[in-house]
């Protein structure tokens, strides 16, 4: 895509730009900012809507008492088991495990500790999920 074909319709960033790579006059590769386009407003909106479900999905699991806190706060970070896992500094066995709703009620208030801080929020919003 060329420098006057980067696409400047007003969308899913909210008055915000974002950085794009495109040609220019020289054949090299610029940066040139971009308000966004259509398609990629309708690909967003998909990908946060699936996110979405998903999130959900996993607080409806917890508050069935089918999984732990720890795999929803996991979720909401967009973490998998194994980044968690090296985050926090706690093998990923151990993090699947913490998973299981007996276990994780078990847990040292250290290893709580280590998972607050590996997920950005506080040892209280670590052992519940919010009310919707």
């Amino acid at each position: 895509m060329k420098v006057n074909e980067v696409p400047q319709e007003i969308t899913y960033y909210e008055g915000y730009k974002r950085a794009c790579y495109a040609l220019n006059e020289d054949g090299k590769y610029v940066i040139v900012t971009s308000s966004g386009w259509s398609a990629e407003e309708i690909v967003n909106g998909l990908a946060v809507a699936e996110l979405e479900a998903k999130l959900e999905g996993v607080r409806q699991e917890v508050i069935r008492g089918e999984k732990s806190p720890l795999l929803y706060h996991m979720e909401r970070r967009q973490m998998t088991p194994e980044i968690l896992a090296k985050t926090a500094d706690i093998a990923c066995f151990r993090v699947k495990r913490h998973f299981r709703p007996a276990v994780f009620a078990k847990l040292k208030s250290s290893v709580l500790d280590r998972y607050a801080k590996a997920l950005a929020v506080t040892g209280q919003e670590l052992i519940s999920v919010p009310k919707k």
